[in-house]
């Protein structure tokens, strides 16, 4: 009776070969043993995220029309505060309530929920992506002129001063709060109703990245917004969760707020 044959080992696959193998893992890797709590299958798919598009553009439309200075005039700092935030709020919060009567609520359904080592990758890939990103930034603002390459948010902000204290408040909302709410409705809701028919995460990371990249109405950045997303959506894929696509985002924005709060301030001319 011969003895069992050892099977040799194996070696690694060549460099190419090894990076495609470590991409398709995103895709099929399970998700993180912290959302694994049995939850009932929610009821809301695209259809829930139109509707809290709707409602973001809705808010957006009625408070420019409503608070559009007279010719030759600036927009309040109040009123500018609110045309910044409110859309953006409004939209996430739709979301969260959808999820709450439609689903298990936004913990289970978005897999929002802390987790120190989630945050720690979601630190670590913004700070890696955070290099590429101002390079292609600036790039990109070569390539197109400072003017188009400027996002809306600077461009509606462009000159304003502000008292310290609103200065304050958009500078957490540019660079904690919006990031949050925009990642609750893309790669949250957006995500969490491709997954629900089906598709697989690596379909939900391209249409969450190309609609966040097309829903901000900024053609001229599209593609510079397209380069910006995808660190965003693969920490979301790897980690199962929210909260490090969060984090990245917030990464990304905090210098560009940081700008904009020295700008309002008077610290640094516009």
């Amino acid at each position: 009776m011969n003895a069992p044959q050892t099977p040799e080992p194996v070696g690694d696959p060549p460099a190419g070969l090894r990076w495609w193998a470590i991409l398709r893992g995103l895709g099929e890797r399970p998700a993180d043993a912290l959302f694994d709590t049995p939850a009932k299958p929610h009821r809301w798919g695209f259809g829930a995220f139109v509707v809290s598009f709707g409602a973001f553009l809705l808010v957006s439309v009625t408070l420019s029309a409503l608070l559009r200075p007279a010719p030759g005039a600036r927009i309040g700092q109040f009123e500018l505060v609110a045309v910044l935030a409110l859309p953006t709020l409004t939209g996430a919060l739709v979301a969260v309530l959808i999820t709450m009567l439609r689903g298990n609520g936004p913990l289970a359904d978005l897999r929002l929920r802390w987790n120190w080592r989630h945050a720690g990758i979601g630190l670590a890939i913004g700070a890696i992506a955070l290099v590429p990103t101002l390079y292609a930034t600036r790039i990109w603002a070569a390539w197109v002129g400072n003017d188009q390459a400027n996002s809306a948010v600077g461009k509606v902000l462009d000159g304003a001063t502000m008292s310290p204290v609103l200065a304050v408040v958009v500078f957490l909302h540019l660079w904690l709060v919006g990031p949050l709410c925009e990642e609750i409705v893309y790669r949250g809701l957006l995500w969490g109703a491709v997954e629900r028919l089906g598709w697989g995460r690596w379909a939900a990371f391209v249409l969450s990245t190309m609609v966040f990249a097309v829903a901000h109405f900024e053609p001229e950045r599209t593609p510079l917004l397209l380069f910006i997303a995808i660190p965003m959506g693969l920490a979301r894929m790897y980690t199962g969760g929210l909260l490090a696509s969060i984090v990245v985002h917030q990464v990304n924005n905090l210098l560009p707020a940081l700008g904009m709060l020295l700008i309002m301030t008077g610290v640094i001319p516009a």
